[in-house]
């Protein structure tokens, strides 16, 4: 069994929370080793030119070889132990051949170089992570508490479910909670990406880190620090950061194959040397094939890219679940878009009120509210809220796909859709409402319409330029809605999208899904819940405004923590941005490998000479893969307020 990670053993997993980390560059141990090897092996070069005693060169050669190998050799003696061989066990091998041929300083040189790199591995990784971790900076030093009616300031680790939280003007929230008394605007742009101000009130909920405005507000505490909304982004990125995509596997696959064989290619260039009679010129030779052929860079060239690139996006509001959802998501040519709570507000409202002959508004909204009190709809949220406190009906039965019926005042009654309910006299007027884009929901007492109700959702205000975005970019964009035809499409056109399928269920999304799977990858952007069988099915599920949203941060692949659709292109343009970065540094390596060898067998390039090559272009590999971290895609265009963060968070 092979393990083709340069690195050392893997170190156990943290729990997400402010640690020191590596994020400096003098805190690397490998990076401090490495410099006194570099130090003494520099050393040793001015004392050989000086003319000292050969005695003395060699002792500061060894000198410098042990500090550099202690970084690698116990490491890879220890994987070898468990039957793993990986570029440290060559690295190691070649180091020990050097040393048995007399070599000190190209083995010395050979464990300084990659100790560097090492090093290098180490501090990019860890810095890379630094920007997803700083997001648990945004939690304050201190915390007002109400206990006792009498404030007091403690740490946020000891606030407890249940504690009144005073949070004054300018403040920042220390976790999540829900508004019990006073308005506010919240700033939520560290968590969302967002630059517009959140309006917060009694009864809604509030997320850590979201910095208030405005107002003074009592806030009730609905979750500990530990695992807050904050707490759960990272750690659920840092527990699917082990979840590889197509790129990453195809580059462990590789190394993995790859090394044992040039443990084989290596013995047999040493057996034909002995064959030969030149065992000393062909141990050399194949001691530098070993070192030529190391796929180092490789195995490192996707991570260090996926690392970069998601830390990037989850401090613009995107949450992605590793490198096979990020790398998933740069090969998608369609993307389909729920139409409510996604292309939407998802507020709607009651636009206008349809009645029988003989029959009062009132009274119409009145028996609809009853038949909806206990539906968590948001059309029925819509009804309830024209009016309120009407008792509910009793014997209340769904129909999946028509509508609901019970019993309103001994009477029998049905809420539903036109078609399940004859629209009667009413079908002029409600089929005009649907081609203006409403929703229309039909009122039955005692078997007889009394009316019909008129519900609609307003479009939000970017769709109609993101999806323009999008269509420019080469996506093909569709609307997949449960709505009828006449309502999706009105609004499809007002969106500027072309292809609907409307008047569908969950499971009928799903297949259509799967249909469009045929010809290209397809991303489903939906609420995260409702559309659960669609976002389950397509190659990437997008789930839109899961802030404080359990059940979508844990299902989909990809969270937009914000409302804002504009973050959609953005984030389509940072993947395939990735993507073309990891095929890049994976095409890279194999090439300079290719080029490595035959030079090495043929003796061109000496032991050092690969070895500084080698080294080099692992650095080029590791600072490619770091640009994926630079975030371009998602900075604000010219004239947004770019979004405040706490200090010390890496923008």
């Amino acid at each position: 069994m092979s393990d083709a990670c340069c690195g050392h053993d893997a170190p156990a997993a943290q729990e997400p929370g402010p640690g020191p980390g590596k994020t400096r560059f003098w805190q690397s141990t490998e990076i401090r080793l490495a410099s006194l090897s570099g130090v003494l092996l520099l050393a040793a070069w001015v004392t050989f030119l000086l003319g000292t005693p050969d005695r003395v060169v060699l002792l500061l050669q060894v000198a410098a070889l042990l500090p550099a190998a202690s970084t690698f050799v116990p490491s890879s003696l220890r994987r070898l132990a468990r039957g793993k061989i990986g570029v440290g066990t060559l690295m190691t091998i070649a180091a020990l051949g050097a040393l048995a041929l007399g070599q000190v300083a190209e083995a010395a040189a050979l464990a300084f170089l990659y100790s560097i790199s090492e090093g290098l591995e180490e501090y990019s990784l860890a810095k890379t992570r630094r920007g997803l971790r700083a997001l648990l900076d945004l939690v304050p030093q201190e915390a007002t508490v109400l206990r006792g009616g009498i404030e007091t300031t403690i740490p946020p680790q000891e606030l407890v479910v249940g504690d009144l939280l005073v949070l004054r003007p300018g403040e920042r929230l220390a976790t999540d909670g829900t508004v019990r008394s006073g308005t506010t605007a919240l700033d939520t742009s560290a968590l969302t990406g967002e630059s517009v101000p959140v309006e917060a009130g009694p009864g809604d909920a509030v997320f850590a880190g979201s910095i208030n405005g405005t107002g003074p507000v009592e806030i009730t505490v609905t979750s500990p620090t530990e695992s807050n909304s904050l707490a759960t982004i990272v750690h659920i990125v840092e527990a699917e950061q082990s979840r590889k995509g197509t790129s990453q596997r195809l580059a462990d696959k590789i190394a993995r194959r790859l090394v044992p064989g040039i443990l084989v290619v290596a013995a047999l260039i040493a057996a034909y040397g002995l064959l030969a009679g030149e065992p000393v010129l062909w141990i050399e030779r194949a001691l530098v094939v070993l070192v030529a052929a190391s796929p180092c860079a490789l195995a490192i060239s996707v991570p260090v890219t996926v690392v970069a690139s998601v830390g990037a996006a989850s401090r613009a509001g995107v949450l992605i679940k590793g490198g096979a959802a990020l790398e998933s998501l740069g090969r998608i040519r369609t993307v389909a878009l729920d139409k409510t709570g996604t292309l939407t507000a998802n507020k709607p409202s009651v636009i206008e009120v349809l009645t029988a002959e003989g029959q009062g508004k009132h009274h119409v909204l009145g028996l609809a509210a009853a038949l909806e009190s206990r539906s968590e709809h948001p059309l029925a949220r819509a009804i309830l809220a024209s009016r309120p406190g009407v008792p509910a009906a009793r014997d209340v039965e769904t129909v999946p796909g028509a509508g609901v019926r019970g019993t309103v005042a001994g009477a029998p009654a049905r809420l539903g859709r036109p078609g399940w309910i004859d629209a009667g006299a009413l079908a002029a007027d409600t089929e005009r409402l649907q081609e203006s884009g409403a929703t229309v929901v039909l009122v039955e007492e005692a078997g007889a319409l009394i009316g019909a109700i008129a519900v609609r959702d307003e479009l939000r205000p970017e769709v109609p330029g993101v999806v323009a975005e999008l269509a420019r970019d080469g996506y093909d964009v569709l609307m997949l809605s449960g709505d009828n035809p006449r309502t999706a499409g009105a609004l499809a056109r007002e969106a500027g999208i072309t292809t609907v399928h409307a008047d569908l269920r969950p499971a009928d999304k799903a297949r259509i899904v799967r249909s469009l799977q045929e010809s290209a990858g397809v991303a489903m952007v939906g609420d995260g819940v409702n559309d659960a069988p669609a976002l389950a099915t397509a190659d990437v599920g997008i789930a839109m405004g899961a802030m404080g949203t359990d059940v979508a941060i844990e299902t989909a692949d990809i969270a937009l923590m914000g409302e804002d659709l504009n973050h959609l292109p953005a984030l389509l343009a940072h993947a395939r941005r990735t993507r073309s970065i990891m095929l890049q540094n994976i095409g890279a390596s194999l090439a300079l490998i290719a080029v490595l060898i035959p030079l090495a067998l043929f003796g061109t390039l000496g032991l050092a000479a690969v070895v500084l090559i080698h080294e080099l272009f692992e650095v080029f590999v590791i600072g490619n893969g770091v640009r994926a971290g630079n975030g371009a895609a998602f900075r604000p265009a010219a004239g947004h307020r770019v979004p405040s963060r706490a200090p010390g968070v890496p923008a």
